[in-house]
């Protein structure tokens, strides 16, 4: 059954195309973890499927099918959330993307015109993409149907490359829903608002190089300091990471201290934003556990510190007239722990993190409501990703809850890590 699957001819004439917003075959099999459905509206033509789905969010549909044992059958279609590349394709390509289990394969496509996503014309093997199986109509080179195709494509390849980077070259600074927008590279940083000078900041040494920033040792003020240093193309991230930094009630122990945020750089390098932390000497959990082993009482002490500052920022609460609301810190490792004076943890690092909706917030502070699934599910080092992160199958019906669980499964491997490090559980001879 790899041949077409027909749906086109079984959509209903209600399903009608909005000259405005692109219209999609809507379909989730039975037992799909997650839903795109709140990616647009639903048109509800019949009692049964196919229905048909118009997008909120992209002007591109997407099909994804599993081939086991030659069989395919499809497990979702929809609308993404964003127009990425793949989009203009005006025809269901599928490619393989995933191997479930041995004897199956995921294939997933996109495709921006109405209802593409609704018929494939082939599936190729899981081990050639692109290739025609043995059970498919072999394509004939030269053939005239064929050669015009590859021109379109070519052709349209070549014409979306000129629209991107005369929309990049014009490219100006705003702001949608809340976000900050990415200078593009070289930009200087125009578009960022101006930062105070800290001008009494001293560079010392570079401590940990990162994709974002660079963090040095340095002195602020006679203070010993951690000088997180962002390049201009990462104005969005400094601010991110700023903002969850400046929430009202984020202090305490078991979370790296804040100190200031501005504008500088070491010596002759172009100054950047900037952001000053508090400086712990021991460094990351990583590095700490590479160097030395611990005795049961200072792992106990390094494994509690973790889970309560871990709670105290998943947790919602009110102290002192101050608001601090839930936060998902999402790239939870020991690379972004820090070890205090008295081997205890700091979380840092919060770069990805997210506030989460709470029960008790504040309607002027409630949080900007992620732009789709794909801004979600984004998420840190691959190695401490929990499953549904990895497979795509985070509950987004309940995402606050889902990504706290996800910062959960993080914490027990960086809880292993910890007592594979204690001596008094491996005692010698």
């Amino acid at each position: 059954m790899l041949g077409t699957l027909g749906l086109w001819t079984l959509l209903p004439a209600a399903a009608q195309v909005s000259p405005n917003r692109r219209t999609c075959v809507f379909f989730e099999a039975p037992g799909v973890r997650g839903s795109t459905k709140t990616l647009g509206e639903v048109v509800d033509a019949g009692p049964g499927p196919p229905k048909g789905i118009r997008c909120l969010y992209s002007h591109c549909c997407f099909g994804i099918w599993n081939l086991t044992h030659g069989r395919a059958q499809v497990e979702m279609q929809g609308c993404l959330d964003s127009d990425e590349p793949g989009c203009e394709s005006l025809h269901c390509d599928p490619v393989p993307r995933a191997h479930p289990s041995p004897s199956s394969t995921l294939f997933t496509c996109s495709c921006g015109t109405d209802f593409c996503n609704a018929n494939y014309s082939h599936l190729p093997p899981s081990g050639n993409r692109g290739a025609p199986g043995p059970q498919e109509p072999q394509a004939t080179p030269g053939g005239p149907i064929w050669m015009a195709q590859l021109l379109l494509g070519v052709f349209l390849v070549l014409l979306l490359s000129i629209i991107i980077l005369a929309l990049l070259q014009r490219k100006a600074c705003r702001v949608q829903g809340g976000s900050d927008p990415e200078p593009e590279p070289g930009s200087g940083g125009d578009c960022s608002e101006e930062l105070p000078e800290l001008a009494e900041l001293r560079f010392s040494q570079v401590i940990q190089e990162g994709g974002h920033a660079v963090v040095w040792a340095g002195r602020l003020q006679g203070e010993m300091v951690a000088i997180k240093a962002f390049p201009p193309r990462a104005v969005a991230q400094f601010r991110a990471e700023r903002a969850v930094y400046q929430l009202l009630g984020l202090q305490h122990n078991h979370i790296v201290r804040f100190i200031t945020a501005g504008q500088g750089g070491p010596g002759p390098l172009p100054s950047g934003p900037l952001l000053v932390l508090e400086l712990y000497p021991k460094g990351s959990l990583c590095h700490y556990l590479t160097q030395y082993t611990s005795d049961w009482g200072s792992s106990l002490r390094m494994a509690l510190s973790l889970a309560e500052g871990l709670a105290f920022l998943h947790g919602e609460r009110w102290q002192d007239g101050q608001y601090k609301p839930g936060i998902a810190h999402r790239d939870l490792s020991s690379q972004n722990v820090l070890i205090r004076e008295d081997r205890s943890c700091a979380i840092g690092d919060l770069g990805l993190a997210l506030v989460l909706p709470g029960l008790a917030q504040p309607p002027a502070l409630a949080p900007t409501q992620p732009r789709g699934p794909a801004a979600i599910l984004e998420a840190g080092t691959q190695r401490y990703m929990a499953p549904e992160l990895l497979d795509k199958t985070l509950d987004l019906q309940d995402w606050g809850t889902a990504l706290q669980r996800a910062d959960v499964y993080s914490l027990a491997l960086l809880l292993w890590e910890i007592l594979s490090r204690c001596s008094d559980l491996r005692p010698g001879p």
